[in-house]
C-alpha cells in the first residue's frame, strides 16, 4: 500500500497538476491538504472517474482536507475530536481496506503565525487534541499513520537556514515540545528512520526563489503506530514535483507499507 501526503493549495488552481501527478505517481491513497473548497464543489466525479474513492471535508476558501482511494474504506470520519466549537476543517480520517486494515489519518495542522497571539494558543491548542486523538490510536493497538502538513520544523536539519525560523510558529520550543510529546507516546516518524542526513525539505516558499536555491523546509510528516511501523516498507519524499508547471509549494511524501 503506497499512501501519499500532499497539501495541493488549492484545488481549483491545481487540479490539473493533482491529476497529472496522479496519473503518473499512482498513489494507493492520497492524503490532500488545502483544498480551499466546500464539499459541494470539489471536482469529486473528475477523480472518482480516475478511479478513487473520493471523501473531503472542505471549508470555502481556506483548510479543507481530503482523502482519494484506489481501495475501499470504512468508517469515515471528520473533524479533530476534543472541540466542538472548532469549525475549521483540518482532519479527516479511515480505514483503508488494504491486504492489512491500516488506519489513516489526514490532517492539517495550524500554521500559529503570528506568534505570540491567539493564532499560536489556537495551533498549541489543536496539539493538545491531536496529542489525546494520538494516544486513543495507540490504544486500538492497530495499524494507524497521521499524516499531513504538520505545520511544524521538528529539528533544526529539517531546514535550510534554521536560523531564520527560530521566532517562527513552525519552530519555535513550545512547537517542537508538543511534537515531541505526540512522537514520545509510541510513534514512528517514517521519513526520520529511513533518512537521518539534513537537505530533506517538503515546502519551498513561491518567494525569493526558495525552490532554485534549495532553500526549503521539512513540514509534512508521516506518523506512525508501533503496528504501522512494523509494515513501514520505505518513505521518501518526491521533491521534483516542486519544479512542474503551477506548483503547490508542497511536494508529496510518501510511505509503503507491507499492507
Amino acid at each position: 500500500m503506497r499512501i501519499a501526503t500532499f497539501n495541493i493549495n488549492g484545488i481549483k488552481a491545481r487540479i490539473n497538476a493533482l491529476s497529472d501527478w496522479l496519473d503518473e505517481s499512482k498513489p494507493d491513497v492520497a492524503l490532500l491538504q488545502e483544498i480551499k473548497s466546500v464539499d459541494e464543489n470539489f471536482p469529486r466525479e473528475h477523480f472518482e472517474d480516475m478511479g478513487y474513492i473520493v471523501e473531503t471535508h472542505g471549508q470555502k476558501g481556506f483548510n479543507g482536507v481530503a482523502i482519494l482511494s484506489k481501495l475501499p474504506l470504512e468508517d469515515v470520519t471528520r473533524g479533530l475530536p476534543g472541540d466542538d466549537s472548532d469549525e475549521q476543517a483540518r482532519w479527516i480520517e479511515a480505514t483503508v481496506m488494504g491486504e492489512k486494515a491500516v488506519r489513516v489519518c489526514g490532517l492539517y495542522l495550524p500554521n500559529g503565525n503570528p506568534c505570540p497571539g491567539p493564532k499560536y494558543d489556537y495551533k498549541l491548542a489543536w496539539m493538545e487534541r491531536l496529542k489525546t486523538r494520538a494516544i486513543a490510536l495507540l490504544d486500538a493497538e492497530e495499524p494507524a499513520l497521521m499524516a499531513g502538513d504538520y505545520n511544524v520544523i521538528p529539528q533544526d536539519e529539517d531546514a535550510a537556514h534554521p536560523e531564520v525560523w527560530q521566532e517562527d510558529a513552525l519552530a519555535r520550543p513550545e512547537t517542537r515540545a508538543a511534537f515531541r510529546e505526540i512522537l514520545n507516546l509510541g510513534f514512528t516518524e517514517a521519513f526520520r528512520v529511513r533518512t537521518q542526513a539534513p537537505g530533506h525539505y517538503s515546502f519551498w516558499d513561491y518567494q525569493a526563489g526558495a525552490w532554485d536555491r534549495n532553500d526549503g523546509i521539512r513540514i509534512d510528516h508521516h506518523l506512525l503506530t508501533p503496528q504501522c511501523a512494523d509494515l513501514l516498507k520505505e518513505c521518501w519524499i518526491e521533491s521534483n514535483v516542486r519544479g512542474r508547471e503551477k506548483p503547490s509549494d508542497h511536494v508529496p511524501v510518501w510511505v509503503e507499507l507491507d499492507a
